[in-house]
């Protein structure tokens, strides 16, 4: 008898369900009203946000001017990924993106895993996006003379371990010349009213921002994407004012040298360069609001990489030409480099575009959320509510207002120094699982129509070439290099290589396609280069799920047999 867990969804039975109504757009209500260049807009939205107007300048600063190597390497291993969501969004054209795609080349039990990861992904990216737009909003509002009170504009944690700072070096008011940040930090504390000895401290901005694109997303698509467009359209506007005014005040003597830092530098800003990525995969979520989505979907995701990749080279060249890339290292880059100018208005108008560029990547991953939640519960994994439809709006109701409580009140109080990089290593971890999928579904004997293909590039030869030369080189270069890894510090990359040689092997032996084995490795290899401590927080999370999955979902799931395998629980 074939394991329960590893059932899996055929595309066949997707597309037979879609016809007859049960799980379609028809069905359902949803309205489809999305061409390519919606999907592009809301891809560009997702992506380009706290990417430019934050962590560009903390890559810049670690990396210098060769931080662009950086970008254009993780936009190929991003390519690579979006090549693969492409084909699956195009076979299997509904909503749930890497969940549907898990299921159908898996089984249900990594369904489950990918589902419960993304939750974790786009919950904590929208809290961490919430929390950044509230910097921006509070910083603008002071310099126009409207100020919030400090201890309703950041969290609990933070307030405190400010005041702290500042206690340890015999500070327990605001003094004059302390750091902007820290009198910030120690004002909310000292001036939060109090409750039974608790100090009330919240982020009331970051709960604002969330409330008001739960209500767009709720009440409409169409409404989303014409918010989206909008924003997209501003900010854009404004990046092409950066790059090409910026432009005239490079000075190319701070190109040299190119790669100040070498490349160990350069990779200390993997995690602020992917996490500017983020996003593209995002829009596959709405393959049933799509007019075409078999062959819209593709276009947009790749079209939407495309354009983001080459604002983001030009944006690094720009700032690491216009000062000095050690002084990058600031909440608000674009802005800074234009305050050293004496250019006032132009970094005011920054300022402004950056509230919505973080506006618009919220609202795209407030829209996607809840569809895959709509997946999930369509396939009995989650309760049915979390699948109802709106009667008039036509959108997820349930699950989107249930998206905007998981963001809203974690934003309120959470901090999130210890947690933020949850949100790169569970988005790579989806990536390698879809690129993995479409080995598994070129495998199968009987393969789905689709509009879209990754090339197919026999890697049998390739691939284990590619790793012998690798290898080689490392071993000349850094002859130290594997002995060095063994230590606990570094076990994500002793893991890489052990999956790496398996990999190889398997392309040999299966003849696997190529650009899908690049896009695990590059994927994984990001992976890697997050710390343990970041790894082990990843695999608690996915252990809760299991332990959902294995006292719900596995007993509600609508593959299960009618003669449930399962002995009766009463």
């Amino acid at each position: 008898m074939p394991n329960p867990l590893l059932r899996k969804k055929s595309v066949q039975l997707i597309l037979r369900e879609a016809e007859s109504g049960l799980t379609d757009a028809h069905s359902s209500g949803l309205k489809r009203v999305l061409g390519v260049k919606d999907l592009t807009a809301l891809g560009v939205a997702a992506v380009i946000g706290a990417g430019v107007f934050s962590s560009i300048g903390k890559a810049s600063a670690e990396g210098g001017p060769g931080v662009v190597f950086l970008y254009i390497f993780t936009a190929i291993a991003c390519g690579f990924a979006a090549l693969c969501y492409a084909q699956f969004a195009s076979t299997v054209p509904v909503s749930g993106s890497a969940y549907t795609y898990s299921y159908v080349a898996f089984g249900e039990i990594f369904a489950w895993i990918i589902g419960w990861d993304l939750l974790m992904e786009y919950a904590i990216g929208n809290i961490a996006v919430a929390i950044s737009w509230s910097d921006y909003f509070t910083h603008l509002t002071d310099k126009i003379g409207i100020h919030i009170p400090d201890w309703l504009t950041m969290d609990y944690i933070t307030a405190k371990r400010g005041f702290a700072e500042a206690a340890a070096s015999g500070l327990h008011q605001v003094a004059p010349g302390m750091d902007a940040a820290l009198a910030e930090k120690v004002a909310a504390w000292i001036n939060a009213p109090q409750i039974a000895g608790l100090r009330i401290i919240m982020d009331l901005p970051a709960l604002f921002i969330v409330v008001v694109i739960t209500y767009i997303v709720f009440v409409g698509v169409k409404e989303s994407r014409n918010a989206s467009n909008f924003m997209v359209g501003l900010k854009l506007a404004v990046i092409f004012v950066v790059i090409v005014l910026g432009a005239f005040y490079v000075n190319p003597d701070n190109w040299s040298p190119f790669t100040p830092t070498g490349i160990g530098g350069i990779l200390k800003g993997v995690s602020a360069v992917f996490f500017a990525y983020i996003g593209f995969d995002a829009i596959s979520t709405t393959a049933e609001e799509c007019k075409d989505p078999q062959t819209d979907l593709p276009k947009g995701m790749i079209y939407s990489l495309i354009i983001c990749t080459i604002l983001y080279v030009l944006l690094a060249l720009v700032l690491t030409g216009m000062v000095p890339y050690t002084r990058l290292n600031v909440g608000d880059p674009l802005a800074m480099v234009f305050d050293m100018r004496g250019l006032k208005f132009i970094s005011a108008v920054v300022a402004v575009s950056a509230i919505f560029a973080t506006a618009s990547v919220l609202l795209v991953f407030q829209m996607g959320q809840p569809r895959i939640w709509m997946s999930m519960s369509r396939d009995g994994l989650l309760p049915k509510a979390f699948s109802r439809i709106h009667p008039k709006y036509k959108t997820p109701s349930f699950a989107t207002i249930i998206t905007g409580l998981v963001v809203a009140v974690p934003a309120l109080f959470l901090n999130l120094d210890t947690v933020l990089a949850l949100t790169s290593i569970g988005t790579l971890f989806a990536f390698v699982l879809v690129c993995g999928g479409i080995l598994v579904l070129d495998k199968q004997p009987e393969k789905a129509a689709s509009r879209f293909k990754v090339p197919y590039i026999n890697g049998r030869y390739i691939i284990p070439v590619l790793f012998v030369v690798v290898v080689a080189v490392i071993i000349v270069k850094i002859p130290t290099y594997f002995k060095d890894i063994v230590a606990i510090e570094t076990f994500p990359m002793v893991l890489f290589w052990l999956v790496l040689a398996v990999i190889v092997v398997l392309s040999y032996m299966k003849k696997f396609s190529l650009i899908p084995v690049l896009g695990m490795i590059s994927c994984f290899y990001l992976m890697a280069q997050e710390s343990h401590t970041n790894w082990l927080r990843f695999l608690i999370w996915l252990a809760v799920g299991l332990v959902v999955y294995f006292s719900y979902s596995r007993f509600n799931s609508k593959l299960a047999p009618v003669e449930n395998e399962i002995p009766d629980r009463r």
